[in-house]
């Protein structure tokens, strides 16, 4: 059983002034396909902070940490750039099929920015704040990520 975190990135959700629902739904979307979700991090759309807090889940050794939020075009939307400054290993492969597979439901899933990757032995996955969105764009990938993770992991080469 692989672990995971998510981590809502929202300035308003952090503040108390929005309820995440993207968190929770991503959570149960993982604990049913056999995820043992760890932690459920909610934090600002600040750099530093978004940083911080990859780093401190990949340390723990969380076999995938996924976002929600922050990879739109809005100012504060930095998600991608904050998780490029943590991996190692550029995944594209998954935020392409991601986007790919969110065009064919609404041409705006092309601006989606997210990116996912690699550090240490956690893979980092970037999804839409909405929770359709994010939920849709993990499931699209999800039958894969065990594979990968298992790689990843030594289990198979």
């Amino acid at each position: 059983m692989y672990t995971a975190t998510v981590i809502t990135i929202s300035d308003r959700a952090a503040q108390g002034i929005y309820e995440d629902k993207s968190g929770p739904a991503v959570a149960k979307l993982l604990t049913e396909q056999g995820y043992q979700v760890l932690n459920r991090i909610i934090i600002p759309d600040k750099k530093n902070t978004i940083v911080n807090t990859l780093q401190e889940q990949c340390d723990k050794g969380v076999h995938l940490i996924v976002t929600t939020g922050g990879t739109g075009f809005a100012p504060r939307d930095i998600t991608p750039e904050a998780t490029k400054e943590v991996i190692e290993r550029e995944a594209p492969g998954i935020a392409e099929y991601m986007r790919q597979k969110s065009m064919e439901i609404t041409p705006r899933g092309m601006l989606s920015r997210g990116v996912a990757g690699i550090k240490g032995n956690s893979l980092i996955v970037n999804l839409p704040g909405s929770p359709k969105g994010a939920t849709e764009n993990l499931s699209f990938v999800l039958p894969s990520l065990a594979h990968g993770l298992d790689m990843l992991n030594g289990i198979k080469e």
